[in-house]
């Protein structure tokens, strides 16, 4: 379980980013889309730490899911990530 952080992105795009894995974002045209890009790299992100056999960072212990607000509506977490927030939850 990872959280992940969805913000609009300067092109127009929804931005992803799992904190506790570096470098692991992905971006899409709405957030949904970005959600579900952003469980693909965290997959494929966690696969290329085991072959490499290296360590996979853990994920906060206590994780609370959260929602993302947006004018349009609320974005309920996706199984396999614990929260989902956007960038001004910060």
């Amino acid at each position: 379980m990872r959280q992940v952080i969805v913000y609009p992105g300067e092109d127009g795009y929804w931005v992803a980013e799992c904190p506790s894995l570096p470098g692991c974002l992905s971006q899409g045209k709405t957030k949904e889309e970005a959600v579900v890009n952003i469980k693909e790299a965290i997959c494929a992100y966690i696969a290329a730490l085991d072959e490499d056999g290296l360590p996979v960072a853990s994920s906060p212990a206590k994780a609370i899911p959260l929602l993302a607000a947006s004018p349009k509506g609320v974005i309920m977490p996706p199984s396999g990530i614990t929260q989902l927030r956007t960038r001004e939850a910060w």
